[in-house]
């Protein structure tokens, strides 16, 4: 038996001044315990999506749930249990990395020496703790990208949104990150993801949902997706089958 932890029905956001919908009637469920990607080309929806779950931003229409709580009526009860992992760096360059965490684990209300300890001890296992007390600003990408994360992570979330999570890193980085990511899974967490290398989501995710223009094009586990469509062998034949090969370049 399944449970849902994340419930989305007949969402829609518009911008001002837009002409169309980023996000169009769109519903979906996510079970717990999932890696659910979304995946898209460039203007898709998918950062628009998670931008609405994660509370920044308000729905044009449309009701969504997260561990059957919704922002109007329990807003810091969920803020308590997900954790937000963005696109961009969300740190203080002139802070070390572990300034910066400390600093993010006490705005989730975590202090002392257990704060301490898990800082350290995330630290270590991402490969950072001998850097821990360097400025953000002299480390790599691959270095800001593992920091970025534990900041999300601290408070042991329920749910994880990962905006894409290992853009711009090495191989290296790319693997610590994902095998992270997988123990944190395997001990309860729900993670939401986005990403354009299709073939790690191919690995990693349990299901994918393919958006496009702002709707689900097809949802699935990715083997489902893979002997579903005709001539596919891979996640990436899916994805292009379903979007189209036009170029999505945007100002």
């Amino acid at each position: 038996m399944t449970n849902s932890i994340i419930e989305v029905n007949q969402l829609y956001k518009k911008y001002k001044e837009a002409d169309d919908f980023s996000v169009n009637n769109m519903s979906l469920v996510v079970e717990e315990k999932e890696i659910f990607g979304l995946l898209g080309p460039n203007g898709a929806g998918k950062t628009t999506l998670l931008s609405m779950l994660c509370g920044l931003i308000k729905p044009t229409s449309g009701t969504f749930a997260i561990n059957h709580l919704t922002y109007d009526k329990n807003a810091n009860d969920i803020k308590k249990i997900i954790g937000v992992v963005p696109q961009e760096y969300a740190l203080y360059p002139t802070l070390t990395a572990k300034e910066n965490l400390m600093y993010f684990g006490s705005m989730y209300g975590l202090k002392g020496k257990d704060l301490n300890k898990k800082v350290d001890k995330t630290l270590e296992y991402l490969g950072l703790l001998k850097f821990s007390n360097k400025k953000i600003d002299t480390f790599s990408g691959g270095m800001k990208r593992r920091v970025n994360l534990i900041a999300g992570i601290l408070h042991n979330p329920k749910v994880l949104f990962l905006d894409e999570p290992t853009v711009g890193v090495d191989v290296q980085s790319k693997n610590v990150i994902i095998e992270y990511l997988k123990e944190l899974n395997s001990k309860g967490t729900t993670i939401i993801y986005t990403s354009h290398h299709l073939s790690e989501a191919q690995d990693f995710c349990t299901k994918i949902a393919i958006i496009d223009r702002g709707k689900i094009y097809a949802e699935g586990t990715p083997n489902a997706l893979i002997s579903g469509t005709p001539n596919a062998h891979n996640l990436e034949d899916v994805f292009i089958s379903l979007t189209g090969k036009e170029l999505r370049d945007a100002i």
